[in-house]
């Protein structure tokens, strides 16, 4: 992965109010994959001390597309996705790790696994795939 990619990835994240908002961190990138983490406080949670499923729904997204752009070499939007929740989310962190499966040169299908962490355990707690296109310069 060069580093201008790297640096073009981290530019955007740093310039996305919501995931500022979250306290999300982009901790990994590679040629096709991105991960990003999020820690658990009471704000994200929901009535019965879960994290809520839109901030897992928010990581999948953000990964995925994360993931697509980088495959795609560019600025890139969510055109879909899909969230299937495997079990609640209880941990000190979760964490989404996404992964370019098919590129083609505008689009990338994507597949992500976001996980609810506790010191060295993971526990898979949603999967989701999503279909990541070229941003369209003109809109």
């Amino acid at each position: 992965m060069t580093t201008d990619m790297t640096e073009f990835a981290r530019g955007i994240f740093q310039s996305q109010p919501f995931s500022q908002f979250l306290g999300a961190e982009l901790t990994a990138v590679g040629e096709d994959s991105a991960e990003i983490r999020v820690q658990n406080r009471k704000e994200l949670q929901q009535q019965h001390g879960f994290i809520h499923g839109g901030v897992i729904s928010y990581l999948a997204d953000n990964a995925l597309t994360f993931a697509g752009g980088l495959a795609l070499k560019g600025d890139a939007l969510t055109a879909e996705y899909k969230i299937n929740y495997a079990k609640p989310a209880l941990g000190e962190t979760i964490i989404a790790r996404a992964t370019a499966v098919v590129t083609t040169r505008r689009q990338a299908v994507c597949t992500c696994s976001i996980f609810a962490v506790n010191g060295d355990e993971e526990k898979l707690v949603a999967v989701a795939q999503g279909t990541i296109v070229a941003a369209d310069k003109k809109n």
